[in-house]
């Protein structure tokens, strides 16, 4: 081959090569070959004109070592090794060639080195082509997966890990490092789950660095901040937020305050518990805060309702509230102006003792309101509360609950927990007098707080059972109301067929209720089955539908408690009508038992303490669909608790026979010591030695 020729390389070669692949009948064609030359396979084109009739003597010479007719004998033996050199070889062609056939094209016949007639032999992907024709490919450019991918994409990817990975990723390199503290990646910065595990300096140097790209910022009990809040550019980083909470911090009044100046796009603020919140910094909230909507003071020791007021003046998109502890609310002038806006959806006034009778009644209905003589009501437009918390309320009564009847036709939530004021009159206290007549106007309430009203009795759980909110009721809470027994609480299970959570401890219902919510909660797993009922494959997915509080009631026991297991481990299957009805359900051919097992509800019990160990093993086993091991348990406990009674049933029967016994035989009173063992005691009798006058006590 000419040094000078470029060699072909990779697919080109193998291509080029083709053209002198041949089989050896082809040879005989090949007219440019002297038949005294010997022939090689390797060299020959394949070529269109072939003719198997023609012969030729190198037709003749291969043919007896490489012959391709079938043979007639099945034990023919096979192809006989060739016999000549299998080496690159010269051969020699003939000056005038009338074609280039058998020769790729573009390779010229005669090579520098060898004569003019000859031409070196190869192998078959030997021949190259010329430069022209035969061109290298490009080589790819190395990519770099990360570095060339857009920043916007690697922004988005590192998106998806939480602030606790994204902080470790920045350890990779200095790259990543930059991309890890990139403000893109920080417009939410909630350090409430993490706050006690993140140090100091990376969390300022996160909101330094994501300072204008922060629309969210909860520094929730965020302590190791104190000495942190002077730092040059910490505060004044972040301008454009829009939740902002500092509940639990340690900060200073000029620092609250120069959050406060820095964004007037606040929409929630939550700053409760904060002794640097004064009304001052109320003050800036209501000149440079017109968009919020959410402000949450509560405990703050510094605030009262003046401040407030300068709130509600500021800002006309106030929707909550949240002023827990705050004195001042017996301002008749303040609630009255709340009253006149009609603005807000949620007030919280826990622990708030100041408010009376009086407030209630002017933010309710105003003063000196035109009353309807019909029905006796003032004549006021609808309040739009929706979430009314009066925890602890201890000054309200009867007289001003009694307001809130079809004046908050869209209440959703009441929380009147422990308005009863201790050592005063049972007549000041909140009673069913005012309940049964407000809770039938409230068709929309869920959430429903009674904890700790000693004086209401069964007809205010009648009440809620027939109110319109029966049906969509979901939270209740009925704690130490002692005089709450099973004649009101079973009927309330049956009508509130959504409840989701039902605190009933320290009352006297029994094991009544229990088997009830049992039944109930079941109710709902049957009309759950039969809406799934012909879907294939349904998996299993146990959840909490109800949960119930019943410790310190006296009257529950452990067969209630069995009750509840017992519906949990329940296996909830289609029924055996459908199961059979080809026409009903694609599954009908399957049987029974391994029908599939559908979506269910069970109950999440906390009980006596001493049962509560048992009943926290049962749900495990229940929520992990293990129902035989939870069923096992559950057989296993009721065992263990029937010998426990019948042991302690027995050893009273014994003892008392023993105290018979020996009252019997010593015509005395029998005596049982501290260890259940039945005593002697001897009546005093008189000695002889003393006159008859003393007595011994044996």
């Amino acid at each position: 081959m000419a040094p000078n020729t470029k060699k072909s390389k990779g697919r080109k070669r193998m291509f080029l090569g083709l053209h002198r692949i041949s089989s050896s009948p082809s040879l005989a064609k090949m007219r440019p070959y002297k038949s005294s030359s010997r022939a090689s396979m390797s060299c020959v084109s394949l070529h269109s004109s072939y003719d198997p009739m023609s012969s030729s003597s190198l037709n003749s010479e291969l043919s007896q070592q490489f012959s391709t007719a079938p043979t007639s004998a099945a034990n023919s033996p096979g192809p006989a090794t060739p016999t000549f050199d299998l080496r690159p070889r010269a051969r020699t062609l003939e000056r005038n060639l009338s074609s280039n056939v058998g020769l790729p094209f573009g390779v010229h016949p005669v090579s520098p080195g060898l004569s003019e007639g000859t031409i070196a032999e190869e192998d078959y992907f030997s021949c190259a082509g010329t430069a022209d024709e035969v061109q290298d490919l490009p080589r790819r450019k190395n990519f770099n997966f990360w570095n060339d991918m857009p920043s916007e994409i690697r922004i988005q990817v590192l998106s998806f890990l939480t602030p606790r990975e994204v902080v470790r990723s920045s350890r990779v390199s200095k790259i990543w490092y930059d991309f890890c503290f990139d403000g893109q990646l920080w417009s939410r910065l909630d350090a409430s789950e993490y706050y006690r595990d993140i140090p100091a300096d990376a969390l300022v140097k996160i909101i330094s660095n994501a300072g204008p790209f922060v629309r969210d910022l909860n520094l929730r009990g965020c302590v190791q901040l104190r000495e942190k809040w002077t730092l040059k550019g910490l505060i004044e980083a972040c301008g454009n937020l829009e939740n902002f909470s500092l509940e639990g911090c340690l900060i200073d009044r000029a620092s609250v305050h120069s959050f406060l100046l820095q964004n007037s796009r606040l929409v929630h603020i939550n700053v409760s518990g904060l002794p640097a919140v004064t009304n001052a910094a109320l003050k800036i909230i209501g000149q440079n805060c017109p968009k919020l909507e959410l402000l949450n003071v509560t405990w703050c020791q510094n605030v009262d309702t003046r401040g407030i007021r300068k709130v509600v003046e500021g800002c006309p998109n106030l929707k909550d509230l949240r002023a827990g502890e705050v004195r001042g609310w017996d301002d008749v002038a303040f609630c009255l102006e709340l009253f006149e806006r009609n603005s807000l959806e949620r007030l919280a006034l826990t622990n708030c003792d100041a408010f009376t009778d009086q407030a209630l009644s002017a933010l309710i209905v105003g003063v000196n309101g035109e009353k309807d003589w019909d029905t006796g009501r003032i004549i006021c437009p609808p309040r739009k509360f929706k979430h009314l918390d009066f925890t602890r309320c201890r000054q309200l009564t009867d007289a001003s609950i009694q307001l809130l009847a079809h004046n908050i036709p869209d209440l959703e939530g009441l929380h009147l927990a422990k308005c009863n004021q201790p050592n005063t009159l049972p007549a000041t206290w909140i009673t069913d007098a005012s309940l049964t007549k407000i809770l039938p106007t409230f068709p929309r309430l869920t959430h429903l707080d009674l904890e700790e009203l000693e004086n209401i009795t069964n007809a205010t759980l009648s009440a809620i059972a027939t109110s319109p909110a029966a049906n969509i009721l979901k939270h209740l809470s009925i704690s130490y109301c002692e005089a709450l027994t099973d004649a009101g609480m079973v009927p309330l299970i049956r009508a509130c067929r959504h409840l989701e959570r039902i605190d009933m401890d320290n009352t006297r219902i029994s094991d009544l209720c229990l088997i009830e919510a049992a039944a109930a909660v079941r109710e709902r797993n049957r009309q759950a089955a039969k809406k799934v009922v012909g879907k294939r494959g349904v998996a299993q997915d146990v959840h909490i539908g109800l949960r119930m509080v019943v410790y310190d009631c006296p009257n529950v026991t452990w067969m209630g408690v069995r009750e509840v297991l017992s519906r949990n481990a329940e296996v909830i299957r289609p029924p055996s009508h459908i199961l059979l009805n080809p026409a009903s359900a694609s599954f009908s051919s399957t049987n029974i038992a391994d029908s599939p097992t559908y979506c269910h509800e069970v109950i999440s019990l906390k009980a006596f303490y001493t049962w509560q160990p048992t009943i926290n093993e049962h749900s495990k086993r229940v929520h992990a669909c293990d129902f035989d091991r939870a069923r096992r348990l559950e057989r296993k406990w009721a065992e263990f608790m029937m010998l426990g009674e019948e042991a302690s049933q027995g050893g009273r029967r014994r003892r008392r026979r023993m105290r018979e016994a020996l009252e019997a035989m010593h015509g005395e009173e029998g005596v049982v010591d501290a260890n259940g063992v039945a005593v002697r005691r001897r009546r005093a009798r008189s000695s002889p030695l003393n006159g008859g006058n003393s007595c011994t006590v044996m």
